[in-house]
């Protein structure tokens, strides 16, 4: 099945309030557990490859990888530039057949932040690719350390977001609501009625970063109130850690160990998938 844009797979979750997972991809086992579980649940998905992971793989022959797996799908899947910060690497990821950018202007002057967006808003549509971006600041680090915490003072701006999406024309939005990258430190407290009134002021499709960690009942409540598209990694990472310490720690060497070790690595990252979609409600959906 072809690709299709943010803006499209989107649509469909936003009419009926359930929410699309986006997990990153940063090996061929990730990406076959992540299409896979897809595919077994009948759920859409989208899949991310975050600029802060270039350094780890050839991103074009990664891309070309996932193109190949997602035209022998038979759901409906986005490839989306994760948190890309530099037109260099937005021009690489469209020129690699992404169908989705997001935009991470949030650490940018508001006034910057708007301009920069506009940019790559234009740029987006001569590719007919959609764009999604941030406003305010999500807790932690995209790629930092491994635990954040989230600051009020911080969170998305209701006013500001209002000019924001009619100025920039952006097809989703990252919203900042006490949410944060990675894992959390202490308990994650979402600004729900915050959440609320950018989903009835702004009519576009809400996106949440910084997944792992959050309640199933929250992330049900933030469904409810706009939440469109879900970011997911830090708990499948882990999980793919845990199950490669306790392989090799109860297990004697042998020379097919790695093969067998992936297997039950991909298995750990379906687990943790279908536990996620299930949460989102995107199970059964296509």
């Amino acid at each position: 099945m072809p690709k299709i844009t943010l803006k499209e797979i989107l649509e469909d979750a936003n009419s009926r309030k359930y929410a699309v997972g986006a997990f990153n991809v940063v090996d061929s086992h990730f990406l076959e557990a992540i299409v896979k579980t897809a595919e077994e649940c009948s759920s859409p998905v989208i899949l991310n490859i975050a600029e802060v992971h270039f350094p780890y793989f050839n991103i074009s022959a990664l891309s070309a990888m996932i193109q190949k797996r997602i035209e022998q799908s038979i759901i409906p899947i986005t490839l989306n530039l994760d948190h890309g910060l530099t037109m260099e690497n937005i021009k690489i990821a469209l020129d690699c057949g992404f169908s989705s950018i997001m935009y991470d202007g949030s650490h940018l002057e508001f006034e910057k932040n708007i301009e920069q967006t506009r940019i790559v808003v234009e740029l987006c549509k001569s590719y007919n690719v959609s764009v999604e971006s941030e406003l305010g600041a999500v807790g932690g680090a995209e790629g930092g350390e491994l635990v954040g915490e989230a600051d009020p003072l911080k969170y998305t701006d209701i006013e500001q977001a209002k000019i924001f999406v009619k100025e920039t024309g952006v097809d989703a939005l990252a919203v900042a609501i006490g949410n944060s990258h990675g894992k959390y430190k202490g308990e994650p407290k979402l600004d729900f009625d915050r959440l609320k009134t950018l989903n009835s002021e702004l009519g576009i499709p809400l996106v949440l970063h910084g997944g792992s960690g959050i309640s199933e009942d929250d992330f049900k409540k933030a469904i409810k109130f706009g939440i469109s598209k879900i970011n997911f990694f830090t708990g499948m990472s882990q999980a793919a850690l845990q199950t490669a310490k306790e392989f090799f720690d109860g297990t004697q060497e042998k020379y097919n160990n790695y093969l067998l070790m992936n297997q039950k690595i991909e298995k750990s990252i379906k687990d943790i998938v279908i536990e996620q979609m299930n949460i989102f409600g995107s199970i059964g959906r296509v």
